[in-house]
């Protein structure tokens, strides 16, 4: 969360420059049903921009203007005027790297004759509202929920009519916060939306509901799944940390994590456990059955790749500092650890990433999503680190001269109170930190939980692979099988 987690989540991407401009699918095993006949898809993805409104509850012409919205397209299996419009709901990150981490939904255009669009959310990527000064206060005000919503409405509308596909029925897509857009345009907006695949979506937890300390003892079951030694080892690292800490012994502490720096204070080794607590969040988030390149360069099943490195160490502390390094120096190219730039604390107690993003979502964890996530070595393997209601209001006024608005999420797309609601799936895996904090169980014959015993963040987006476990193949297959039906349902009913 997310996003994500962003997740997955949200979880923020941690990018370098994207320069791809084709969405590359997976050749190898697929269900038939998904993918009968394509084994090698390369949908060549158009770059294009929307001209979209600033501010869509100000009808003040004077006021209000416009900003150019990126988005992706592809027609390349698309039937034209009758074939469905898969859409995916742009979240925290510049939008190439959703769509090169999201192939099924092209494997399941290629099947259902769909036309494709990625959407960039404002305030994300090159879909800067104000430019560079658009992270200033107040031009920041207009990054929200709700005018990411609006933006997504009035773009399908428009491209809609341009493209002479009024009667094509629209399904969207997202993973992390993406999944939990996808929920909410299908609330709001079912007029346009007929339907949603909400992947790893926590639109429970990132609402305030639910137990705080559920994230991160998440996290830690992952790496006990593995091995309860590996968690144990974890957990002692941490507590031989805290000892160093305490005895003000900097130095040793300096050598035994390859420090740039050595910490002198107390909110210095505030931050090292922010950035080593991270490095085992993303591992436990993107622990795919295969190496990937989202939100970082990762190996295949990184959790298990983890313990084996904390378990082989010559002692408990440069175990640690070598098992972040699964993370943070995949390269092995950095000579030491800079704690203040490889890691920012911010008001997403999971990690907001860095550069622009990383303001956006920063702002976004002070005012709508609620994130008060903590640890505290007893129900997880972390270090005690709280993160109260509190101290989130502290720093949100601090850094952006706002006050959270609790609550505000569930009150505008109902928290736990979907049962009004229909036509969309929530799926989660298992491995996920993030699957705890959104729909696990079906609550009507139209919201439909999928749960993937093998899965990490969004598992089922992902284009197929050979390493993919049966699990996310049955999940995908019946995903593919549940939106043809309300494809056919939406046509029944404009008919």
């Amino acid at each position: 969360m997310t996003a994500r987690c962003l997740f997955f989540g949200l979880i923020l991407l941690i990018l370098g420059e994207k320069t791809e401009k084709t969405l590359l699918s997976a050749v190898g095993k697929q269900s038939n049903e998904v993918n009968p006949s394509h084994s090698d898809l390369t949908p060549d993805f158009k770059e294009k921009y929307f001209k979209q409104i600033l501010d869509h509850f100000n009808y003040n012409s004077l006021v209000n203007g416009t900003y150019d919205q990126r988005y992706l397209i592809t027609d390349k299996y698309w039937k034209k005027g009758y074939g469905p419009i898969f859409f995916y709901t742009g979240n925290e990150g510049d939008i190439w790297a959703f769509a090169l981490n999201s192939g099924f939904i092209t494997e399941l255009a290629a099947v259902q004759e769909a036309l494709v669009i990625f959407a960039e959310h404002r305030y994300y990527g090159k879909s800067l509202p104000f430019g560079k000064d658009s992270f200033n206060i107040p031009e920041v005000g207009l990054l929200t929920v709700e005018q990411a919503l609006a933006d997504y409405a009035v773009m399908i509308t428009e491209l809609k009519k341009e493209l002479g596909a009024q009667s094509c029925p629209v399904i969207v897509f997202g993973g992390s916060y993406g999944g939990m857009l996808s929920v909410y345009m299908r609330i709001r907006y079912p007029n346009i939306v007929a339907g949603a695949l909400a992947a790893s979506a926590p639109i429970l937890s990132t609402a305030g509901l639910g137990d705080s300390r559920q994230f991160f003892q998440d996290v830690s079951a992952d790496f006990e799944k593995v091995s309860p030694a590996c968690r144990d080892a974890v957990k002692g690292a941490f507590q031989k940390l805290n000892t160093l800490a305490e005895q003000e012994d900097y130095g040793r502490i300096q050598s035994a994590f390859s420090l740039c720096k050595t910490p002198s204070t107390s909110k210095d080794i505030h931050q090292l456990n922010g950035l080593l607590r991270n490095a085992f969040t993303m591992m436990a988030m993107l622990d795919y059955p295969y190496s990937t390149q989202f939100m970082g360069s990762m190996p295949a099943f990184p959790v298990k790749v983890a313990c084996e490195t904390m378990l082989n160490g010559t002692d408990l502390m440069s175990a640690l500092r070598d098992t972040v390094g699964i993370f943070y120096n995949s390269t092995g190219t950095l000579a030491c650890y800079d704690l203040y730039s490889l890691y920012v604390e911010c008001a997403d107690p999971t990690g907001c990433g860095l550069g622009f993003n990383s303001y956006a979502w920063d702002y976004q964890a002070c005012t709508e999503i609620e994130m008060c996530y903590e640890s505290n070595n007893v129900t997880d393997m972390f270090p005690p680190i709280k993160f109260t209601e509190q101290q989130r209001g502290q720093y949100c006024l601090k850094r952006w001269r706002v006050v959270p608005r609790s609550g505000w999420l569930k009150t505008q797309y109902w928290g736990n109170d979907l049962s009004t609601a229909s036509n969309i799936i929530f799926s989660n895996g298992d491995l996920d930190p993030w699957a705890n904090g959104g729909i696990r169980k079906s609550l009507s014959p139209s919201l439909i939980a999928i749960n993937i015993p093998e899965g990490a963040h969004h598992l089922d987006l992902r284009e197929s692979n050979p390493a993919d476990p049966e699990s996310v193949i049955i999940a995908r297959k019946k995903e593919a099988e549940i939106i043809a039906q309300w494809v056919k349902d939406a046509r029944k009913k404009s008919s």
